[in-house]
């Protein structure tokens, strides 16, 4: 839930994630073939930085519901490991990719509670992720356009069919670009391993990704100096026309 104007709402830690790796000097070898023809922008500080992810559950009603949620900071470490216990009957835990079981979530603290939380921890953050708009839409939380780094909508990383650019699995980008192996086949998927392979991929793109973030950050700002112009003028313009009267 981002989108390209700036909304009025923002966006107990378990497991260690030492396991995982997210140091920045990964191999930039994935990276090598792209011409980098931009002035180097100012780098934000890597304690800006939170990476997302969430698990999911069916529902009677047909919806995925947020069952479990994990933030990720710059160096892999986890911010915040927390289940969810969803407010609707649940039809289907997809323990076989989720991993989540109704006994993890049984006595867990519902999203009302949870979602405070979330939200404290991204506020003033750029969140890193993989399909972010699915996490965020789950949870009911917000994040300014600006603050978001997308690894599903970064063009790069992207795949032309039929003429439009589609979103890449991130399982498949990891492989490609990380040389790493995720969500492997009949295993849970595990959300700081996929937070952390997303907060990666970004890092092997981050100049050249903070570098389209500023340019469209400056467009962003000289269209809504040009419309305030216009506003202006529009104004002034119907403010010295004569009144005119109308007869009972």
């Amino acid at each position: 839930m981002y989108s390209r104007q700036d909304s009025g709402r923002s966006f107990s830690s378990a497991s260690s994630c030492t396991s995982y790796s997210s140091d920045e000097s990964l191999s930039m070898s994935s990276s090598q073939k792209f011409m980098h023809n931009y002035k180097k922008p100012v780098m934000p500080a890597k304690s800006q930085y939170v990476a997302l992810d969430c698990e999911m559950v069916g529902t009677m009603t047909g919806k995925s519901l947020c069952a479990r949620v994990v933030l990720i900071d710059w160096k892999g470490r986890t911010v915040l490991d927390q289940y969810v216990k969803p407010t609707e009957e649940i039809t289907d835990y997809r323990t076989f990719v989720s991993g989540i079981t109704a006994a993890q979530i049984e006595n867990a603290p519902s999203l009302q509670e949870v979602r405070p939380l979330v939200q404290a921890r991204l506020s003033g953050k750029i969140l890193v992720g993989h399909g972010l708009a699915n996490d965020l839409e789950c949870m009911g939380v917000d994040h300014p356009w600006h603050m978001v780094r997308d690894t599903a909508l970064y063009e790069p990383f992207m795949k032309m069919h039929y003429g439009q650019m589609n979103p890449r699995k991130l399982k498949e980008l990891a492989k490609e670009k990380l040389q790493r192996d995720i969500q492997v086949d009949g295993m849970a998927h595990d959300p700081a391993e996929d937070a952390i392979a997303a907060l990666d991929l970004y890092k092997s793109h981050r100049p050249r990704w903070e570098a389209c973030m500023t340019s469209q950050i400056k467009e962003g700002q000289r269209v809504l100096v040009e419309q305030q112009k216009q506003r202006e003028q529009y104004e002034q313009y119907f403010a010295g026309l004569p009144m005119i009267a109308f007869a009972p």
